[in-house]
C-alpha cells in the first residue's frame, strides 16, 4: 500500500505532502483559519448601550425630559451620570483641576492612593465639581468625572450696571459655605475678567462667568485648597 501512495517527482517516487500531515488539517489551529493558533484580528469594542435603571434615565430616553432645566424645576436626583450626557451633549467639558496623593497608615505600612478634583461645564450656565480617591490616578479622574457629572447645577447669571448685550457676570454678591470653607464671588464690569486664584478662574470659566472678583479668603480648608 504505501507503494501505491508514492509520486514520481523527478523520476524519484516520493510520497505526496498531504501524507506527512495526518488527517488533522493545517496542524495547530485546525480550520480555525489558516496556519499558526487560529487568531482573528482584534475588533474595536462597541460602546455599551446604556440601559437606565431610575425612572427619571426612562423618561430621558423617551425623549420625555428634553433639557435639564425640566429636573432642576421639579427638584428630581440624577443618579445617572448618562442622564447629563444625553441633555447636554459634546458641549460638557471636563477639567482636572488638581491631583494630589493621600495616605493613610496601617499595620503594614504607609497605604497611598492618588485623590483627583474634576470640574465639568457646558459653558452655558451649567458646572459641577467631583472630588474622587482611587489607588490609580486614571480610576480616581475617571470616577471624578462621574460625581462631577451627578453633581451638576444651574448657575443663575446678571449683568452688572445697564443690562446690554449677553449676561456676563453673577446678578449679586453671592457667598457659599461649606464647612470651614467660605468664598464670596462679587459682580464686575464688562472688561474686568475673573479676579481670582488660578484654580477659581478655570472653574468659573466653564459656566461662562466672565467679570467678577474673587477676594481672597484663607479659612482652614474643607477638602483641599484648590
Amino acid at each position: 500500500m504505501a507503494s501505491s501512495l508514492c509520486v514520481k517527482y523527478g523520476g524519484e517516487r516520493r510520497r505526496p505532502r498531504w501524507f506527512w500531515r495526518g488527517f488533522g488539517g493545517r496542524g495547530r489551529g485546525g480550520d480555525r483559519g489558516g496556519r499558526g493558533r487560529g487568531r482573528r484580528p482584534r475588533r474595536e469594542t462597541e460602546e455599551e448601550k446604556w440601559v437606565p435603571v431610575t425612572k427619571l434615565g426612562r423618561l430621558v430616553r423617551d425623549g420625555k425630559i428634553k433639557s435639564v432645566e425640566q429636573i432642576y424645576l421639579h427638584s428630581l436626583p440624577i443618579k445617572e451620570y448618562q442622564i447629563v450626557d444625553a441633555l447636554v451633549g459634546p458641549s460638557l467639558k471636563d477639567e482636572v483641576m488638581k491631583i494630589m496623593p493621600v495616605q493613610k497608615q496601617t499595620r503594614a505600612g504607609q497605604r497611598t492612593r492618588f485623590k483627583a478634583f474634576v470640574v465639568v461645564g457646558d459653558g452655558n450656565g451649567h458646572v459641577g465639581l467631583g472630588v474622587k480617591c482611587s489607588k490609580e490616578v486614571a480610576t480616581a479622574i475617571r470616577g471624578a468625572i462621574i460625581l462631577a457629572k451627578l453633581s451638576v447645577i444651574p448657575v443663575r447669571r446678571g449683568y452688572w450696571g445697564n443690562k446690554i448685550g449677553k449676561p456676563h457676570t453673577v446678578p449679586c454678591k453671592v457667598t457659599g459655605k461649606c464647612g470651614s470653607v467660605t468664598v464670596r464671588m462679587v459682580p464686575a464690569p464688562r472688561g474686568a475678567g475673573i479676579v481670582a486664584a488660578p484654580c477659581p478662574r478655570r472653574s468659573s470659566s466653564l459656566p461662562v462667568l466672565r467679570m467678577f472678583l474673587l477676594p481672597p479668603v484663607d479659612p482652614p480648608r474643607l477638602l483641599e485648597t484648590l
